[in-house]
């Protein structure tokens, strides 16, 4: 297990968000990025909550909407690391994981493409 205080797991999780190119970041559409210590299984590291883009149609009916949510979980990634420089590249693998969902991408896809 790697030890990352909460402050410097929240600017991993920023940087990788950064990553995403500007084309691709500017089309996530009402999703909010949370850093959470873990959720209700804790052996799950990151998770998407909201409605894909690819199947919004009438998303809120013209409504306003509480925005999805994608939420990285800091303890479990922490405790599957070794050291700091693989919780670094498992955040960015994790946020890019739950990004896709957001667009629609499903976990059989992630898998073909090496990103499950």
């Amino acid at each position: 297990m790697v030890a990352v205080s909460r402050e410097r797991f929240e600017e991993l999780v920023a940087r990788a968000l950064d990553e995403i190119p500007d084309d691709l970041g500017e089309l996530m559409e009402n999703v909010a990025v949370l850093v959470e210590d873990e959720g209700e299984d804790s052996d799950v590291w990151g998770l998407y909550d909201g409605v894909p883009l690819t199947e919004r149609g009438d998303y809120g009916g013209g409504e306003m909407v509480l925005p999805d949510r994608i939420y990285i979980y800091r303890l479990p990634i922490c405790q599957g690391c070794g050291t700091e420089a693989e919780v670094v590249e498992e955040v960015r693998v994790t946020v890019i994981h739950e990004v896709a969902h957001h667009f629609g991408i499903d976990d059989d896809r992630l898998d073909e493409l090496g990103w499950a």
